[in-house]
């Protein structure tokens, strides 16, 4: 299995370039809203481990009434993405094949190297680690989507002809024959089925290491937990009851920026910026649950769900300005407001245990209860902290997370033999999907 990873750097606008920035940027959209892949200003369609990225512009932050506390932030610059192996290879790998783009880009930033200086070094310097990162299906490489995709399209056309040559009656023998096709297709180089390469042995290593660790970690901690319990649970009241909300209606004109960059593909990114509340309670909260968060992601939601939500391909959580503001960035199928009921209905509770810890969450109780329940609150409370996505990258275009599961287990059944006609009925339903 190859891993995936991500990358984020994150560097400060120069003082003077946050418009022609923003013009550079709109420079990589094509006239239908999508990126061109093989834009001059940096070809994200050159690199065949990238499943994701974007080029993302934070806007200036306002310090707080203290601001040793929440100090003010100019705007920056976010390239971040998700690729197949490790990410200081594919950061090196973008400084080879992409350098002098890159390199124009980020001279809008400060500080910024001279033409003799390392671009992959400064890239490392900037690079900023998600606190939890959700993937949706571990291991599933760009090459192997891609190639599932095509075996989908071939077997469609082919099952299509077959049912017209000897009809439905015999579920083996169509199998038989798609099977003999695949074979053909294969011999001739048309078609295209790669093993998953070997498990790196040190990943494979590090991720027991931390599936085992953590929970002997809480439990280590239990007793802990258990002695502050009451006061942890009075000062999580007391500050339920009094923290502000605000969750008036965005302006208009912030929707219909939003608005304008949405549903041109099956998928759409989400970028979000907001302040956590100051307390340092809320600050060991929600650092604590994205903590748990990443961990769930990782061993338990990593095969097509979060908790049960199937729509999303990847997702992180990222604190910035020591763990005052969090970014949380997101790509999923349909629109946006599909993509917040899919949230309220599943797993509201799982949204408060992490969003409530912002500044004008919508009030919770007893940490789960209310909160992302409030649905018009809560879509208020997120559209006003939505960002517009200058530009945005997707390698499969078209595909939505239930097609790449769907290509995945039409593979599976060309590779093992189903046990009955059933299932081979089951098989040949999703090719005709």
């Amino acid at each position: 299995m190859t891993p995936q990873a991500t990358f984020m750097i994150v560097a400060n606008i120069a003082e003077d370039r946050l418009e022609p920035l923003h013009t550079l940027l709109e420079e990589m959209n094509g006239a239908n809203g999508l990126v061109d892949p093989f834009n001059t200003l940096f070809p994200f369609g050159r690199f065949q481990r990238l499943h994701v990225a974007r080029f993302l512009i934070l806007p200036e932050a306002q310090a707080g009434a203290d601001p040793t506390r929440l100090p003010a932030a100019p705007p920056r610059l976010v390239f971040l993405g998700d690729c197949d192996g490790p990410s200081d290879r594919f950061i090196a790998e973008m400084a080879v094949l992409a350098g002098p783009e890159l390199r124009y880009i980020f001279s809008h930033c400060t500080p910024f190297i001279g033409t003799g200086d390392s671009l992959v070094n400064w890239m490392q310097a900037h690079q900023v680690e998600p606190a939890a990162n959700y993937i949706n299906w571990r291991g599933r490489t760009v090459l192997q989507i891609r190639q599932e995709a095509a075996l989908h399209q071939a077997l469609s056309g082919q099952l299509r002809q077959l049912v017209q040559e000897i009809g439905r009656d015999d579920p083996r023998a169509l199998r038989q024959r798609l099977l003999s096709f695949v074979e053909r297709e294969r011999d001739a180089g048309r078609l295209h089925l790669t093993p998953p390469a070997p498990t790196p042995v040190g990943w494979w290593f590090r991720n027991l290491i931390h599936k085992l660790g953590v929970p002997l970690l809480l439990l280590a901690l239990s007793p802990l937990f258990l002695l502050l319990s009451p006061y942890l649970v009075l000062r999580l009241r007391y500050l339920e009851r009094h923290d502000p909300e605000q969750v008036e209606r965005p302006p208009r004109s912030h929707l219909q920026q939003l608005a304008a960059r949405e549903d041109y593909d099956v998928t759409n990114p989400f970028s979000a910026f907001g302040e956590v509340k100051p307390q340092p309670f809320r600050r060991c909260a929600v650092r604590f649950f994205l903590w748990l968060l990443d961990y769930a992601a990782r061993h338990v939601y990593n095969r097509g769900y979060l908790t049960r939500v199937q729509t999303i391909h990847f997702a992180r959580w990222v604190m910035l300005d020591n763990n005052r503001r969090l970014l949380f960035a997101s790509n999923y199928d349909g629109s946006l407001e599909s993509y917040m009921d899919d949230f309220i209905n599943k797993v509201a509770w799982g949204l408060n245990l992490v969003f409530s810890n912002g500044t004008g969450y919508p009030a919770t109780r007893w940490l789960i209860k209310d909160g992302a329940e409030q649905e018009q609150k809560f879509k208020f409370y997120l559209k006003r902290r939505a960002l517009p996505t200058q530009v945005w990258y997707k390698a499969y275009p078209g595909y939505t997370a239930f097609d790449l599961a769907r290509n995945s287990r039409i593979r599976e059944g060309v590779e093992v033999r189903p046990d009955n006609d059933a299932e081979i009925r089951q098989w040949l339903a999703q090719i005709q999907l």
